[in-house]
This record gives structure tokens, sequence and C-alpha cells, in this order.
């Protein structure tokens, strides 16, 4: 019986808002004891982690599994401890490189921190399955993400179901933050991950474009670091308004629409776009391409990676111009998906 380790990093330094991390670690506990008679998890804990434990935390316990529960600040990193115990910030690229070196150990990241979808991307480079958040995310809808997450993983399930039944235990509440967990995932191709056994079919991930936010009366894990480290959106023309006209959608068959031919013709387009997210949208294509891979792939999984694409492309300088010569793909993009994903029409100002 293989020995699972998990490494559970909290920190909750003394000049940030209070947050239940001792509720979110015993449901861990809770969740992976409750299967142990037919999985052995090795647990390693550490509270009030400071930047000076990462190093010799991970080198000792050696974890397949790595959770970190606290605060998060968007572009400034994650929020650990100073040796006095106030806050200090770990930037998003000594993260990204950190795990890069010990990739070869670990198989999942979960950053339980609001806005770390930031930080998911960037050790998604290395690490292949890693979840973030792409929004403040309250303490309840955290510790639920949590639990629902590391019961599927006791009961031997695969990472994608265990993302997938902890989105559904903050839904079953009926929470408004279901939709803030993404999951960063690829399959290895020189052996399979743990857990080992193959997954039912899924079911559609939340979207995960993130909404807005609802009224919360609770603490989220979200910092602000002289100033706002949350990220901004600015509305401009006449009146703060703008106007964009949308044309109607013409779209084929689905059972017309070769995908991997679409990606490979859109692929070329994102990529000549002026943006500081290339290597995401490239990351993305590919991790839509490896599910065409599959003798029966997922259009969900396809949707969820291409709208992720389209929408860091949005964000770039030429987006406009190019929408022209993105239109045409994208309208294949929709029709082979239908469903909910009919919903990339609008990024390229298309209505159906």
């Amino acid at each position: 019986m293989n020995l699972k380790k998990v490494l559970i990093l909290a920190a909750n330094p003394h000049n940030t808002d209070r947050l239940r991390l001792d509720e979110e670690v015993r449901e861990i506990q809770t969740a992976l004891e409750a299967f142990s008679t037919d999985s052995k998890f090795e647990i390693t804990m550490r509270w009030a982690v400071r930047v000076d434990d990462l190093h010799e935390v991970l080198l000792k316990s050696s974890p397949q599994i790595v959770h970190f529960s606290g605060h998060g600040g968007g572009e400034q990193g994650l929020v650990l401890e100073n040796g006095s115990g106030k806050l200090q910030m770990v930037s998003t690229k000594a993260l990204a490189t950190l795990f890069s070196i010990l990739q070869n150990t670990i198989q999942c990241v979960c950053l339980n921190a609001c806005y770390s979808e930031i930080q998911a991307e960037a050790i998604h480079q290395s690490i292949d399955c890693v979840v973030g958040m792409n929004q403040p995310i309250g303490d309840k809808a955290a510790i639920k993400f949590a639990q629902g997450f590391y019961r599927a993983i006791a009961a031997n399930r695969s990472f994608e179901e265990a993302y997938k039944l902890g989105c559904n235990a903050i839904d079953l509440q009926n929470n408004p933050d279901v939709s803030v967990p993404v999951l960063k995932y690829r399959h290895r191709l020189t052996a399979a991950p743990e857990p080992a056994i193959a997954p039912d079919p899924p079911a559609a991930l939340p979207n995960s474009t993130p909404t807005p936010s609802m009224p919360s009366y609770h603490q989220n894990r979200s910092v602000s670091v002289n100033g706002s480290v949350t990220g901004s959106a600015i509305i401009t023309g006449n009146d703060n308004t703008t106007s964009v006209q949308f044309q109607p959608a013409a779209l084929p068959q689905p059972q017309t629409v070769d995908m991997v031919s679409v990606l490979e013709a859109l692929q070329p387009i994102l990529m000549q776009l002026d943006t500081p997210d290339s290597r995401k949208i490239v990351n993305a294509v590919d991790d839509a391409k490896e599910e065409l891979k599959k003798s029966q792939p997922d259009k969900d999984e396809v949707g969820e990676a291409l709208n992720r694409a389209m929408t860091y492309a949005q964000k770039a300088n030429g987006f406009a111009e190019a929408i022209d010569k993105l239109r045409p793909h994208v309208e294949k993009a929709a029709a082979w998906l239908g469903g909910n994903w009919y919903k990339l029409l609008t990024l390229v100002h298309l209505g159906f």
C-alpha cells in the first residue's frame, strides 16, 4: 500500500484578518482519516509558516500533495510570516521556481487563498495539478472545498474528481463562491498520476470565468499591501458607457468540425498578440489538445481550456484587430462544443 504524504502549510500573520485555519485543517485530517482502512496518509502540518521554513519542511516531508491555507495578495504573491509573526509576501516567481525544483516528487498543489489563480498558473508550468482561487473566497467556502477535495483524495479518486467534489461541496451549501476555485491540470504522458484509478465520466467543470462578487458577511482570504492588490477595471467612453455591436454567428454542423484543426488554426493567431500572458495562452491551448487525444474527450474540459486561452487573449494589445481572424475558428469551436460554450462567441462579438 503506497503511503501518500500531504503537507499542510498555514499562515495567518498577526497583522492580517483572522481566518478559521484550525477548522480547515481539522476537516482535512478528518476527511483523510475517514478512509484509513483503504488508504494510508502521512500528514505533516506547519502552523504560522515562515518564508524561511519552506525549504526545510518541503525537503524533510517530500510530499506528493502540498496544501496552503491563508491569505493571498493577487499580483503581490502569497502571504507567509516573518520572524516576528507579521506579514511577509512571497512572490509568484519565487514560488514557481521553488516548485519547479521539486517537481519530481510533488503531484498536486492546492492554494486555498484569495486571488491565488495567478500563483497556480505559474506553478502549473512544472506541477501537473494545481488549484487556485480566481476571486476572494470566504472562510466557509474555503473550508467546504478542502473538505470535499480531501474526502475524494482519501477515497482514491482522481485529482480532477477531487476538484469537482470540492466545488460541489460549496454548491451544496448554496454558497455563491462555487465558481471561485479553478483547476490547472494536465495528464502525465510518462506515468499515471496519483491516485491511479481512472475517474468516472467527469461532470461539467464549474465555469472558471470570474463572476461578480456577492455580498459577504465573513472574512475572505485576500490581503491588500500598500494599496490594492486585487486589480481594478475602468470603463471608458461617453458617460462611462461602451457599446459593442454583435454579429449573428453562422455555426456549422458539429459533426463537420475537426476540433484539432480548429486549435491549430487558432494558436498562431493568438500567439501574434502582444501580451505578457503568451505562455498562459500556449498552456491553455495545449491542455485542450491533450484532452482531444483521448478516445472520448470531455468537451467541457476542452471548452474550459479554450475559454481560458481566449480570456487571456482578450486582455492583449491588438485583440480587437484580431477578432475578424478569430471569428470563423471560434464559430467552429462553439458548434463542436455546444451547450454552455456558445458563450465563447461573445468574446469575438458574435451572437447566437
